[in-house]
C-alpha cells in the first residue's frame, strides 16, 4: 500500500478530506471556521499556520501573555492570510496578559480556539474555552499532575456533544502509522509480547535571557521548567507513549524507572534523560528510553513491536514495515521536502509524519462543520497519566501502579503571581 491509495481510502471512508455540501449547525461546505490561537510561541504558530493552509478555517484572533509575542504573531498571520486572500487580523481581536484566554473565549467573533500555552495552563484554559461554547484544539498533555487530569475528565463529561475537542496527538493521523497500527490490530504480527521504543532529541533552546526577572524567564522558557512543562517524559515523550497505548489498546498498569539531569546545564530543572519499563495488561512490557540534550542535531524516534508472528517497525523517519509471516512495507510516493528525520523545535516534521498535522487539522475542522463533534479528552488523560506513572516511578525509585497513581493527590503549584503579567 502506498500513500496515494491510503489517502483515497481515507477520504472515501472517513470523510477526512472532503466536506459535505450542507452540514449541521449552519455551516456550509465553503464557510470558514473562525479560528483563534491562544499561545503564540513556535509550536502554536506552526500548528495554526497548518490549519490556515490546509483547511477552510481562517485565523481571525490571537492571544498571548506577552505583547511582543502577540505582535510577532500578527505580522506572521497577516502575511499568511494575505497569501490566502484573507484579511489581516483585526487589532480588536488581539488579547494580551494573564486574562487573555478569558477575553478570547468571550469573543463572539471566534468559533474555535487552539490552546498552545505552557502545559501547566492547558486544563484551566480548556475549561475557559469550552465553557464559553467554543470548540477546542488542545495541545498535549492534558494536565501536568493528577489533579488536573481529574478536572479535565469532569470537563469532558460536562461538555460532551456540545463542542468538539481534539488533543494534539497528530501521530495518530499520520497515514503510515494509521496503516501499520491497523495491521497490528488485524493480527498480522500475532500476539504482542513486548515493545521497545525511545525518543532521542537534541536539547531545546531559547535566546539568552540573563537579567530578565525570574518569573518572566520561567514563562518564556517554560520547556525548561518542570512545573510548567511536566518534564520531558510528559511534554515531549508522551507522543511515543500515546502511540504504544494505541497499539496495545489500553494504558499500562505499572512502571519502574529512573531519570536524571546529567548533561543539561541551562536555567531550569527538567530531566535530560529517562529510562522506564511500563507493564501493560497481559504482561506486555514496553522498554522506553529518552534523551534530550546535545546540540549535534541527533534525532531518532522509533517504536519496535515484537509479536508471535513478526516484528513491526514504526519510526518517525525510515522504513515503516512489518517483517515475519506477513511482510509489508509502507511506500510513500511523495518524497520528503527536507532531510529525513530532521529535528524541528516547532514539531513540523517530515518523512513519516509529513501529513500528520494536515490530516489531524482536517479531521478537527470536519468534526465542527459536520456537527459530529470529537471528545478526545479521556484519551488525552489516559496518555498523560501513563507518563505521570513513569515520572512518579522515576521520582520514587520504586514500582508505581496505575491504581496507586490514582490514589495520589499530587498537585503542582505554579509558585508565582500570574496576575503581574497584564
Amino acid at each position: 500500500m502506498n500513500r496515494r491509495k491510503f489517502l483515497g481510502m481515507s477520504a472515501a471512508g472517513a470523510g477526512l478530506l472532503i466536506l459535505k455540501p450542507k452540514t449541521a449547525f449552519g455551516y456550509e461546505a465553503n464557510s470558514a471556521v473562525r479560528y483563534a490561537l491562544l499561545g503564540c510561541g513556535r509550536r502554536g504558530t506552526a500548528v495554526a499556520t497548518s490549519f490556515a493552509k490546509n483547511t477552510s478555517a481562517r485565523i481571525v484572533a490571537l492571544a498571548d501573555i506577552f505583547p511582543d509575542q502577540l505582535e510577532k504573531a500578527k505580522t506572521h498571520f497577516d502575511e499568511v492570510n494575505a497569501g490566502l486572500g484573507h484579511p489581516a487580523i483585526d487589532p480588536k481581536l488581539m488579547f494580551r496578559g494573564y486574562t487573555a484566554f478569558q477575553q478570547l473565549a468571550a469573543s463572539p467573533d471566534v468559533d474555535a480556539i487552539q490552546i498552545s500555552t505552557p502545559p501547566f495552563f492547558h486544563v484551566e484554559h480548556l475549561e475557559g474555552v469550552v465553557s464559553a461554547g467554543k470548540h477546542a484544539y488542545c495541545e498535549k498533555p492534558v494536565g501536568v499532575d493528577f489533579a488536573q487530569t481529574v478536572r479535565a475528565l469532569e470537563i469532558a463529561k460536562r461538555v460532551d456533544g456540545k463542542v468538539s475537542i481534539d488533543v494534539g496527538f497528530q501521530v495518530r493521523s499520520a497515514p503510515p502509522f494509521a496503516e501499520i497500527v491497523r495491521r497490528i490490530h488485524a493480527g498480522e504480527i500475532g500476539r504482542i509480547a513486548s515493545i521497545s521504543a525511545h525518543y532521542n532529541a537534541p536539547a531545546s533552546s531559547y535566546p539568552d535571557r540573563s537579567g530578565m526577572p525570574a518569573d518572566e524567564r520561567r514563562l518564556r522558557d517554560w520547556l525548561w521548567d518542570r512545573t510548567l512543562s511536566g518534564d520531558i517524559l510528559l511534554e515531549q515523550n508522551i507522543h511515543v507513549i500515546d502511540v504504544c497505548n494505541w497499539i496495545v489498546g489500553t494504558h499500562p498498569i505499572s512502571a519502574v524507572g529512573k531519570s536524571s539531569r546529567l548533561v543539561v546545564q541551562n536555567f531550569g530543572n527538567v530531566s535530560d534523560n529517562y529510562q522506564v519499563i511500563f507493564t501493560y495488561p497481559g504482561g506486555v512490557e514496553l522498554s522506553f528510553s529518552s534523551t534530550q540534550f546535545g546540540t549535534n542535531g541527533f534525532f531518532d524516534v522509533p517504536e519496535r513491536i515484537f509479536g508471535s508472528l513478526g516484528v513491526a517497525d514504526a519510526p518517525y523517519s525510515g522504513a515503516l514495515k512489518i517483517a515475519g509471516q506477513n511482510p509489508w512495507t509502507w511506500v510513500d510516493d511523495a518524497p520528503a521536502k527536507s532531510a529525513p528525520g530532521k529535528f524541528a523545535a516547532d514539531g513540523a516534521f517530515t518523512d513519516n509524519l509529513r501529513l500528520a498535522d494536515t490530516m489531524k487539522d482536517r479531521g478537527f475542522i470536519e468534526s465542527i462543520t459536520s456537527g459530529k463533534f470529537h471528545n478526545q479528552i479521556a484519551d488525552g488523560v489516559s496518555s498523560a497519566r501513563s507518563c505521570m506513572l513513569g515520572r512518579k516511578a522515576a521520582e520514587t525509585g520504586r514500582e508505581v501502579t496505575w491504581d496507586g497513581l490514582q490514589q495520589n493527590s499530587e498537585a503542582y503549584s505554579l509558585g508565582m503571581d500570574i496576575s503581574q503579567f497584564k
